[in-house]
């Protein structure tokens, strides 16, 4: 069996891997708002202050996106970053840029919008927690 015809039964774990990796990136995405890792905010390099809209964002991404990361509570918690991404989009993007992701920057949180909306109808697959836990 070539790996052509083969492609379609991977689905189940390839929805894994872009959950690992939509999840790895989403999790820098936060530390680089709380930790200044791997590089600080611009324009400055700093951090968020304490209890802001963009720390609270932050934390979403860094405690979220680690649940993510290792498929736990996934549904659940991808409704709640859809809607994170949601609002970063158009409080952010949209109302200082306009409504076109490739005009006003916001292409990554249209798209993570989008797709921790599929990860909350689609759940984990099969290389997560939820899936040993039986709630894939």
């Amino acid at each position: 069996m070539g790996i052509v015809s083969r492609w379609p039964s991977l689905a189940p774990q390839l929805l894994s891997v872009l959950r690992i990796a939509a999840a790895v990136m989403f999790i820098l995405a936060g530390t680089q708002k709380i930790f200044a890792f791997p590089a600080g905010m611009p324009p400055d390099g700093g951090t968020a202050t304490i209890w802001s809209q963009i720390w609270i964002g932050g934390m979403l991404e860094v405690v979220g996106g680690a649940l993510m990361l290792v498929g736990l509570f996934t549904r659940p918690v991808a409704f709640v970053l859809s809607g994170e991404m949601a609002v970063a989009y158009f409080q952010f993007h949209a109302a200082a840029g306009g409504f076109w992701p490739t005009i006003n920057g916001g292409v990554a949180a249209a798209l993570y919008c989008f797709v921790f909306l599929y990860f909350s109808a689609a759940g984990a697959g099969p290389w997560s927690v939820d899936a040993v836990r039986g709630k894939a």
